[in-house]
């Protein structure tokens, strides 16, 4: 079995490269961190658009290309390199996903806007209580009407359409499809460590919404977005340990280049590993993914946690390695590092997932035997 890219998925990975370090070098990323006006960059986004980036895993016959969520993993590792400061994670690993897995023929056609790039979505099922809650949810839905709080919701600030976790009628928690647009809809700004991806409250007060699938499509959409998004922070921890090993080649001290010193050598070497790890169940969780396997909850769950430490590790020792000049706010390093905490919060901290990582395997055993 190969758990490798195949040589059309490295071509489109080369192609993806050169794009974006084209369209998204750091001072784009820090454009969008520096002004409080921004929660995105509206102009990358559209560059996304234009490449076919949004339609990619989507129907045909809804507008999209019918390529495979491999195919995306590619794409979702090269934005992690460049920290692009964009909605894609919310519409694409989120939204429309739980459009394509479990939506009415009336939802389905939102499909078009979101592969035209109309329609950003985001998954809003926090309620700023720590971490995330399938059971107390304070969000109810009386008479097909939403009211209550979500925070913080990622992407909240630009997003048209939203997933929301709440209680139905009977008191079963669930998720329920909402314009944002709505007048009903009231958004606040939260400061986040990493502006470049827009946090908010939503406040929802009598909002018409549809319910989307069961109550068990949002733990399918969480395992989903893990593998994915962990391919992000791969991108973004190979990225930073390279800044890391330039500049350990760069850089002398005592006459000596400091990446000739075994304090160094092991901090990078020890990077590599958490890297390496990490690719490798992010590689078994895709394929579980793909071929919607009852592997993916603990495959998931494994791609997460490793990913989580990876891109922190990473980013931390990138800092260290750059010495004095790696904490100041001239140099990228903190850039990295300010994403790699924002992604370990994404979806439920690490420490939720290694309690999923154990359940998931836990069952799993039981039922082997």
């Amino acid at each position: 079995m190969n758990f490798d890219f195949s040589e059309d998925q490295e071509t489109l990975r080369g192609e993806a490269r050169r794009f974006l370090e084209a369209r998204c070098p750091s001072t784009l990323v820090r454009g969008v961190l520096e002004d409080d006006e921004r929660s995105h960059d509206a102009t990358l986004w559209q560059d996304l658009v234009d490449q076919g980036w949004t339609a990619l895993t989507l129907p045909e016959e809804h507008g999209g290309l019918g390529m495979s969520r491999t195919d995306l993993c590619v794409l979702a590792e090269e934005l992690g390199r460049v920290l692009a400061p964009v909605p894609y994670a919310s519409t694409i690993y989120f939204l429309a996903e739980a459009i394509m897995l479990a939506g009415s023929a009336t939802q389905r056609e939102k499909l078009p806007a979101i592969a035209s790039g109309e329609c950003i979505g985001c998954l809003a099922i926090d309620e700023g209580a720590g971490e995330p809650s399938r059971k107390k949810v304070e969000a109810r839905v009386q008479n097909g009407l939403l009211s209550g709080i979500k925070q913080p919701v990622i992407d909240g600030l630009c997003a048209t359409d939203a997933l929301v976790w709440a209680r139905d009628e009977s008191e079963t928690p669930r998720l329920f499809l909402a314009s944002l647009v709505h007048e009903g809809v009231r958004r606040v700004a939260i400061d986040s460590l990493d502006p470049s991806r827009g946090i908010a409250r939503l406040e929802f007060s009598g909002v018409p919404v549809q319910p989307i699938g069961g109550p068990e499509l949002l733990d399918r959409l969480l395992d989903g977005a893990a593998v994915l998004l962990a391919f992000e922070q791969i991108g973004g921890a190979d990225r930073a340990l390279e800044q890391a090993v330039a500049f350990a080649k760069e850089r002398s001290a005592f006459g000596r280049e400091i990446g000739s010193y075994q304090a160094i050598k092991h901090k990078l070497a020890d990077a590599y590993v958490h890297n390496q790890i990490a690719r490798s169940n992010a590689y078994y969780g895709i394929w579980a993914l793909d071929a919607d396997s009852d592997e993916l909850p603990h495959a998931a769950a494994a791609a997460r946690v490793s990913a989580c430490q990876a891109m922190w590790y990473a980013a931390r020792e990138s800092i260290q390695t750059h010495g004095g000049i790696g904490f100041t706010w001239e140099a990228d390093q903190h850039l990295f590092y300010r994403r790699a905490l924002h992604l370990n919060m994404a979806i439920g901290s690490p420490r939720m997932w290694r309690d999923r990582l154990f359940a998931a395997l836990e069952m799993h055993d039981g039922d082997s035997n």
